[in-house]
């Protein structure tokens, strides 16, 4: 059975407490994904593939995986996107265990687009063709996110993402001119 959990099921939020909660639990959700099954969520082979070819060559394979190796930063997620909602954030729904899906924000790490609640007419050009961007490189398909947590705003995760063509997707938008880099203090005028 497939369960679809939404953020805005919640409702009303009172004072962001009860979307603060929801944003914990989620992110205990994926860390609890990360530690007992790991091998579900890795990409490919990037960290399978060198343990086969040292078995292969005589050596014994580990038995098991310490603590620190199961929340390794390749982990990733797949993800579904629904929508995309401006240039540096979209709504997906992530498989965070079989079976157990979430449907939540995600803001791209690192990365600050203008904003479609422009505060003049170029911010809103801006924001309207970095949008299209991000909805044209998830277009790409095989969308993942990883480094997930819990974003500064309530109702949304900030996580790195990835396509099936596009390694990093923040570092795209920066190298097209769409966003500017974002350490997450105040932000900077578009205008």
């Amino acid at each position: 059975m497939r369960r679809n959990l939404s953020f805005a099921a919640l409702g009303p939020v009172r004072r962001g407490g009860l979307l603060a909660i929801a944003g914990v639990i989620f992110a205990l959700g994926l860390v609890a994904g990360a530690t007992v099954r790991p091998s579900l969520w890795l990409h490919a082979a990037s960290s399978i593939e060198p343990a086969r070819a040292a078995a292969r060559d005589g050596e014994s394979m580990p038995a098991a995986r310490t603590s620190s190796q199961r929340l390794d930063p390749r982990l990733s997620y797949p993800a579904d996107v629904l929508r995309v909602i401006d240039g540096d954030t979209f709504e997906a729904r992530v498989r965070v265990w079989p079976g157990l899906d979430v449907d939540t924000k995600v803001r791209l790490r690192g990365i600050d687009a203008p904003e479609l609640h422009a505060r003049c007419a170029d911010e809103y050009v801006k924001a309207e063709a970095a949008r299209a961007a991000l909805e044209t490189i998830l277009a790409e398909g095989e969308v993942a996110i990883s480094r997930v947590g819990i974003d500064k705003y309530g109702g949304r995760v900030d996580a790195a993402v990835a396509t099936r063509n596009t390694a990093d997707v923040s570092a795209a938008l920066l190298n097209g001119g769409w966003a500017r880099s974002y350490d997450g203090g105040r932000r900077g005028s578009w205008c």
